[in-house]
């Protein structure tokens, strides 16, 4: 289960300040990564008898059991995390690594922009794999600490921080093993006019892009933005980017382009740091000699 710490000031309505560090909190579980040890040495008038103590020492030396070792992570399966206004998203995060004893539980802590998630005692599925799922939302859920609900401040770049325990009651702190985008999803529309025209003619293209608000728990207009405008064929299954038109401040976009053939017209937004991707539906126009 996710659990959500942020800083008191982050949310002054509409959310939950829970708990302290999550570092801390179970910090008294966190055994060091080394490991110290001691030995008695015993000093005779033989050299004989010190040489094989040595020997006993060293093959003791070789078959102590080693630390475990955290190797990655692989969160949502390598894609970003993008979340509306409307559904629950869930998404897991993988820790990989080994042990001699093999690994046993695992404890995950995402940390980003003014909060962060965390699990306690993840069951590894594997020996060398521990896989735990977070469940985040940016819609009201009153009442419940889970799933977390999101403010638009929590859009940006995540780290993972991951502590394993073995099956030998050893344990490994590895932070910053993983990192993923947690971002707010967008809409494209698009309208294309006259249909059907003239070959030769101007074609206007019309749309809008809105990305979610997740302190509102609506879509707004997203202010200029570099949006690509594609055309396809109607006898292709490509298309292909002809201009690049910046959203006005209310996120809207406008163009003209001159009817050549039959084809679908689109929108297409990469996505930013804080906000995914999105494409229109292309829009059909039908040119008539």
């Amino acid at each position: 289960m996710s659990r959500f710490a942020a800083l008191p000031s982050d949310r002054q309505s509409g959310g939950r300040d829970i708990a302290p560090p999550i570092a801390a909190a179970r910090a008294i579980r966190r055994k060091p990564v080394g490991r110290a040890t001691s030995r008695g040495v015993v000093v005779g008038a033989v050299a004989v008898l010190l040489a094989g103590l040595c020997a006993s020492a060293d093959a003791a030396s070789d078959t102590a059991p080693s630390d475990p070792v955290v190797s990655g992570a692989s969160i949502n399966s390598g894609h970003d995390v993008i979340v509306g206004i409307t559904h629950n998203v869930q998404f897991p995060v993988t820790v990989t690594g080994s042990d001699d004893s093999g690994l046993a539980f695992a404890d995950v802590d995402l940390k980003g922009p003014h909060g962060g998630f965390y699990t306690t005692d993840a069951l590894c599925e594997t020996a060398t794999a521990c896989t735990t799922v977070f469940t985040v939302n940016a819609h009201p859920a009153p009442g419940s600490d889970d799933p977390v609900d999101l403010a638009n401040a929590n859009a940006g770049t995540w780290s993972v921080d991951a502590l394993v325990d073995a099956n030998d009651g050893d344990s490994a702190f590895a932070p910053g093993v993983g990192s993923f985008g947690l971002k707010r999803a967008a809409r494209l529309t698009v309208n294309a006019s006259p249909e059907p025209v003239a070959k030769g003619a101007r074609i206007t293209i019309t749309g809008k892009l809105v990305r979610a608000n997740w302190d509102t728990y609506r879509y707004a207009g997203y202010a200029v933005q570099a949006v690509k405008l594609q055309f396809r064929p109607k006898s292709s299954s490509t298309y292909t980017t002809v201009a690049t038109v910046n959203t006005s401040g209310t996120g809207t976009l406008r163009t003209t382009v001159k009817a050549v053939k039959d084809g679908y017209w689109r929108w297409s937004f990469t996505g930013t740091n804080t906000t995914g991707p999105a494409k229109a539906t292309g829009d059909y126009v039908d040119v008539r000699p």
